[in-house]
């Protein structure tokens, strides 16, 4: 899969955590926000499919 970079902001407590996290489980930050985001758009995707199914 094709890479693409970009920024962002976020709040200093939940950056913190997920460094936290990061070193704990010995992988990199970007792994674990590519996961989390992952995670999100496949959890919002079934609420989406949901309501076009109701249109």
């Amino acid at each position: 899969m094709k890479r693409k970079q970009f920024t962002t902001t976020i709040d200093e407590k939940p950056l913190k955590e997920i460094k936290k996290l990061a070193i704990d489980l010995d992988r990199p930050v970007n792994d674990l926000l590519e996961e989390a985001i992952k995670w999100l758009l496949k959890k919002y995707e079934k609420k989406r499919n949901n309501i076009n199914t109701l249109n």
